[in-house]
Parts: C-alpha cells; sequence; structure tokens
C-alpha cells in the first residue's frame, strides 16, 4: 500500500514541476496540461474525504497513471515516442471503462428491479468505451476547428483520419482489459458507492 501511494505521490509531484516550469518558461500549454493533469489525480483523495467513499490505493495509483502518461505526451513524448499516444490511449480507456463499470454495477446491486446479467457488462463496457471515444474525438475536432478559426494552440489536436482509427483500436484493447480482469476487482468499489449513495447495507 505505501508503494502505491509513493509512487502516486512521485507523479504528481512531478507534475507540480511541470506546472512551475511553464510559469518560467512562459509556457501557457504545460501550465493547463499539468494543472489540469495534478486536480484529476487528487480526485481520489477528494472523494474519499468528502464522501467517505475507501478507495484502494491502487486505483489511485491506475487513475494518476493514466494522466501523468497523457500530460508527459502533451509535453513532448507524443512527438517522440510514436507508441506514446496508443499507451495513454489504453489506459485512458480503462479507466473511462472503470467509472462506466463501477457506475453500472452500484445500480444493480442497489435496485431489485434492475438485473444486469455478467455477459451484459463485458458488452456494456466496451460499448461505453467506444461511445466515450467518439465523444472525445468530435471534442478533438472542435478544438481544431476553434484553432483554425482563431489561431490559437489548443492541447489537443486531431492528426488525420488514421490517428483516429488507431486511437479507437487502442481504446477498444483497455476496455477489452477491464471487461476480462477488472470486474472482480471493482465490484467491491461499486458495493461501497452502492452503500454510501443509497444509504443501505447488504
Amino acid at each position: 500500500m505505501q508503494t502505491q501511494r509513493r509512487l502516486t505521490r512521485g507523479m504528481q509531484l512531478l507534475l507540480v514541476g511541470l506546472v512551475c516550469y511553464g510559469f518560467v518558461a512562459g509556457r501557457p500549454k504545460a501550465i493547463t496540461n499539468g494543472g489540469m493533469g495534478l486536480l484529476v489525480t487528487l480526485l481520489p483523495a477528494v472523494l474519499e474525504r468528502n464522501y467517505r467513499l475507501p478507495l484502494d490505493p491502487w486505483l489511485g495509483l491506475w487513475i494518476t497513471t493514466a494522466v501523468f502518461l497523457h500530460t508527459a505526451g502533451s509535453a513532448g513524448l507524443y512527438g517522440q515516442i510514436d507508441w506514446w499516444d496508443h499507451l495513454t490511449h489504453a489506459m485512458s480507456a480503462s479507466v473511462a471503462a472503470a467509472v462506466g463499470y463501477t457506475a453500472a454495477r452500484a445500480v444493480d446491486l442497489h435496485s431489485d428491479e434492475i438485473h444486469l446479467p455478467r455477459r451484459f457488462f463485458f458488452v456494456y463496457i466496451l460499448i461505453f468505451v467506444l461511445s466515450f471515444g467518439v465523444i472525445w474525438e468530435l471534442f478533438e475536432f472542435a478544438l481544431d476547428i476553434l484553432a483554425d478559426a482563431t489561431g490559437l494552440t489548443m492541447p489537443l489536436a486531431q492528426h488525420g483520419l488514421d490517428d483516429t482509427v488507431r486511437d479507437s483500436m487502442y481504446n477498444s484493447l483497455g476496455a477489452l482489459v477491464v471487461a476480462i480482469f477488472g470486474q472482480a476487482h471493482l465490484t467491491g468499489v461499486a458495493e461501497t458507492v452502492r452503500i454510501r449513495f443509497f444509504g443501505e447495507e447488504t
């Protein structure tokens, strides 16, 4: 447990360093990406403190790693390492899959009128992530239009149809990993969410 927390804190410190570098070097993109990434990595601690959701340190490390990889990519690794974008899409998709599964499973556990078979969750996770990926690509496309109209540099951009297809492939890979292996590890989280928000004990 201490190892996971140390790794999480280490990546958060690196994000703080990136924000400080952005201020010193006058790089707004580093400030924006580093700041937003840091806020997302603090979300598990906020949920644990404000909503009394005892999240496993591995989940916090999982989220922090996904955010950190994307932020590092935006800082220059996307252009230097060809497979970095694929890695970040798979990681981000796995986090999105985990969130979608946890929410749906919590509702399933709460309601006697709703029964979602285990096989359904496998398909649901894949569809959820693919839908999220489409929305994300549309968001990047909108940023491209805005950049062309204003001349501003956006933190995200599309790089052609081939890149969009590859992104969808690696999104599906991340979702597939969660659909196969993640359900057993996330059911306890869903049970905690159910008890916290619906106020019930089994």
